[in-house]
């Protein structure tokens, strides 16, 4: 793979190199590491790759490499920049021949995410959304056992995703992360409900396989200064009736990467939450709650589950774990597709990806129209 962004002071980009190189399955071959080209080779020269490999800029990246023989050249691009950087390297990429993965959220815009949405189909490449969270095994659980109808119909949802690391005005510290996470001309026009609350929609609609209908949401910042909002509540209706409740935060103190859902149906709920990955809770209405363990050696569990797990239960396997399992998925599909093999995609795809962009514009709108019901 190639990669744009991840270079030095970034945070994602080491994540996603780590997750490609897990599964021994990718290797990183060039790069365009930075805006700023003395970085991009800082990061190459760090990283041990062939200097003439190590690119000024993305577009110089994508161009040489396309002019290369098929068996030389790099096979994908993983984009891992800030929001605003997204578009134009995928566009190039997509239209120079080259699968892409791309961090969340897809675009800076709506805009720029419904042009993705042709440019992928007109093109006929490969694209996955890095919803990390898809990849944890007992996330692949309780999806299956909501599809199978384990739960009977899906009543209501509670998806919740508290941090607490921006409760101070930290971007003023120059720390690069805060900085342009809370930039509208990076960002886009969503802080918090971009960054994390994107997760979180996602993670609803992919366990339960129900679409956001409508919803109404209150966004708050409550740190002074801040030009983007720290904190979201939301109330959600989706399609086919089910109900549900979506918090995120950015200045719950003391809170880490506290994702969590509870979905509820009428024969049974579930519950999972990031801090105890290989647990999924399994609520009936006349017996004990359950307790499924993540684990290769688990014969109850779903082949999806299993697909997604690398080790016997007790031994842990946590946020790299899922997020290589999007890379090792998004290389076992293009094996297939380049065999000219059948395939079927469960990673997140740019679909995924603008439906998060349009759940950003709901919610936006709606707090501006005080909490009014707005469609998506």
């Amino acid at each position: 793979m190639g990669m744009v962004g991840g270079g030095p002071g970034a945070f994602i980009g080491n994540v996603h190199r780590m997750a490609a190189a897990l599964d021994g399955q990718i290797e990183l071959v060039c790069g365009a590491f930075s805006s700023d080209p003395h970085k991009s080779k800082e990061a190459g020269e760090s990283l041990f790759l062939d200097p003439k490999r190590v690119y000024a800029n993305f577009e110089e990246m994508i161009l040489t490499e396309k002019s290369l023989p098929e068996s030389a050249r790099m096979d994908f691009v993983s984009i891992v920049t800030p929001n605003h950087v997204h578009f134009a390297p995928t566009k190039l990429a997509l239209e120079s021949g080259f699968d892409v993965i791309c961090d969340k959220p897809l675009s800076f815009s709506t805009e720029e995410a419904e042009e993705l949405v042709k440019i992928v189909s007109q093109s006929g490449r490969l694209f996955c959304l890095t919803h990390n969270y898809t990849g944890y095994p007992m996330v692949r659980q309780a999806k299956a056992m909501v599809k199978a109808g384990e739960l009977g119909k899906i009543r209501k949802v509670v998806v919740e995703y508290p941090q607490g690391w921006l409760s101070s005005f930290l971007e003023s510290s120059g720390q690069k992360q805060a900085g342009w996470r809370t930039d509208p001309t990076k960002s886009g026009k969503a802080g918090c409900i971009g960054d994390i609350g994107t997760h979180a929609e996602n993670l609803a609609e992919f366990i339960t396989g129900l679409e956001i209908k409508e919803l109404a949401a209150d966004l708050s910042t409550f740190v002074e200064g801040r030009k983007l909002d720290d904190d979201g509540s939301v109330l959600l209706r989706f399609k086919g009736g089910a109900k549900g409740i979506l918090f995120a935060s950015q200045i719950s103190i003391g809170d880490e990467n506290n994702i969590r859902i509870r979905v509820y149906g009428e024969k049974g709920g579930l519950e999972w939450y990031q801090l105890e990955p290989n647990t999924l809770i399994v609520k009936s209405g006349d017996g004990p709650n359950q307790l499924y363990r993540a684990g290769t050696n688990h014969a109850y569990l779903s082949s999806e589950s299993h697909n997604a797990a690398r080790l016997p239960a007790g031994h842990p396997e946590g946020f790299l774990e899922a997020f290589a399992n999007l890379y090792k998925e998004f290389a076992q599909v293009l094996r297939l597709r380049n065999e000219g093999k059948p395939f079927q995609i469960s990673f997140p795809t740019v679909e995924d990806g603008l439906r998060g962009m349009k759940f950003i514009d709901a919610v936006v709108l709606s707090s501006e129209k005080n909490s009014a019901w707005v469609s998506l």
